[in-house]
């Protein structure tokens, strides 16, 4: 499920982005997890093949929260629309390295938001068999004011005549994010989601865990000094 060229990942993604599987969302207590992937600092541009990434997930159990993180390497530079070729394995390893899947997972990535409708969103959804939500600060492919209002305000985001999220803003008089649907998910459950997981920042508190873990994870790294 993760091409290794840019033509077959191309292919795959007309693939999914056909396929519209009914929303799927558990009833009662939802575990929710995030992830997050960033990559060694001073990497020119969009990056090469083989740099140096940290990724991290997240999941929440009823009040408890676990982090886990997995160092790895870029399958690519990075290019719009082709994200799964640099970041994919690497999030996928991150979500299975934690106890447990989560009932849904929040991605730092676009889903219907992509030229094919497939964004590494909904491709990762599809490939751990769990809804996704994609929250990114901005768009990829679709086109759409932002909100006018104050916290909780949103605004359509259109690829044609489809809405394919929304923006969100989620704190106000603080820029928008914009929310997308994913796997399993439609815009209108995806952005109801996304609202109900802030938690006093401007993402869902499932990507800013797993955002600060990554950061630290290669941080840490950054800190290390051989010993002389």
């Amino acid at each position: 499920m993760w091409p290794r060229s840019e033509q077959e990942l191309i292919a795959l993604q007309h693939a999914l982005g056909r396929r519209a599987p009914e929303p799927l969302l558990p009833l009662g207590p939802v575990d929710v997890g995030g992830c997050f992937v960033c990559f060694e600092r001073g990497a020119a541009g969009p990056g090469t093949p083989g740099d140096r990434g940290w990724a991290a997930a997240v999941l929440r159990q009823d009040s408890n929260w676990e982090a886990v993180h997995i160092e790895g390497t870029a399958g690519s530079a990075y290019q719009p629309g082709l994200l799964a070729l640099r970041e994919g394995p690497l999030l996928e390893a991150a979500v299975r390295a934690l106890s447990r899947l989560p009932h849904l997972l929040f991605v730092n990535a676009t889903g219907r938001d992509h030229p094919r409708r497939a964004g590494l969103a909904l491709h990762l959804g599809a490939v751990l068999g769990i809804p996704t939500v994609g929250v990114t600060d901005r768009t990829l492919y679709a086109k759409g004011p932002p909100p006018a209002g104050d916290q909780g305000s949103r605004s359509p985001l259109r690829v044609g005549g489809e809405i394919v999220g929304y923006w969100l803003r989620t704190r106000s008089s603080v820029r928008p994010v914009a929310v997308h649907a994913g796997w399993r998910t439609d815009a209108e459950t995806a952005v109801e989601l996304a609202l109900g997981f802030v938690r006093g920042g401007r993402t869902p508190e499932p990507i800013a865990r797993a955002r600060q873990t990554a950061r630290t994870a290669r941080a840490q790294v950054g800190a290390w000094r051989p010993p002389s």
